[in-house]
């Protein structure tokens, strides 16, 4: 199983900040930690108050360089979203382990093929798609010649209710593509996402931030280190208890079959013979 701290944008655009994540991410025990690339140019309006939001969110190729470098020295894996191909590139000539596909950009085929041309392997989250958007998507990565590919289910709402989160959907995608499949949680709490591992869920991202109450889209619906530790946690246990499937006798089971199983006994003396 792998833990995604989903940082997304949660630094509000401080570098200290998003080094600070990093660190506390490592100690409550994800396995990577994930960030947003992209050109606010790229993708809203110049001028409107989105842009100006996503503008003051957004970090420059130095600023990347150090968070990578900050993630080796924890030994947590850097990771981040990728909305353009400006972006796609900035990951490239940071040696990212592997791509994300945001789910709003899982019908920009182009940015796909691009990603897979990489050879990285790809996290394609599917929110607000249709099972034919994910073909088309899952498809443009092989014809690129890219077959290192994991899907997320995702519900883009923030939060995501839980009743319309729909975590079937991974058994879906399971048979659907032969895929490792995975779940981005957008949901409050823990239940989704433990409910996802017992459906098969490779791979777990769950929104972290330092402070619930900071200004920014997504710091209310994000847990903080402590919550991250203690979800980490229920998540390993869940691991644990699902175990590999095996029908067989534990070590412990066997001293209690000796005295409550049943054995052959005689009713009266037999002759020895």
């Amino acid at each position: 199983m792998v833990i995604i701290a989903e940082a997304g944008v949660n630094h509000n655009g401080s570098l200290a900040m998003a080094l600070s994540l990093i660190e506390k991410a490592r100690q409550a025990g994800a396995d990577i930690i994930k960030f947003q690339a992209y050109d606010p140019g790229e993708l809203v309006v110049q001028g409107d108050s989105q842009y100006r939001m996503l503008k003051g969110f957004a970090l420059g190729e130095e600023e990347f360089c150090l968070l990578r470098d900050k993630c080796a020295e924890e030994k947590i894996l850097f990771l981040a979203s990728v909305f353009d191909e400006k972006s796609l590139a900035l990951m490239e000539k940071l040696n990212a382990a592997a791509i994300k596909i945001p789910s709003g950009e899982i019908t920009n085929l182009p940015l796909i093929k691009r990603a897979a041309a990489t050879g990285r392997p790809l996290i394609i989250s599917t929110g607000m798609s249709t099972l034919g958007e994910v073909e088309a998507a899952v498809l443009a990565a092989e014809e690129a010649g890219n077959k290192k590919i994991a899907l997320l289910h995702c519900v883009s709402e923030y939060p995501a209710p839980l009743e319309k989160t729909n975590l079937r959907t991974i058994q879906t995608l399971q048979a659907a593509f032969k895929y490792p499949v995975g779940f981005s949680d957008h949901t409050e709490g823990y239940d989704a996402a433990l409910l996802a591992v017992a459906l098969g869920a490779r791979i777990i991202e769950k929104h972290f931030t330092l402070d619930k109450n900071l200004p920014g889209p997504d710091h209310k619906l994000s847990l903080t280190p402590g919550e991250f530790r203690e979800f980490v946690g229920k998540i390993r246990s869940a691991e644990k208890a699902l175990g590999n499937g095996r029908k067989r006798i534990t070590a412990g089971e066997k001293a209690v079959r000796a005295a409550a199983g049943k054995s052959l006994v005689a009713r009266v003396n037999i002759a020895k013979g």
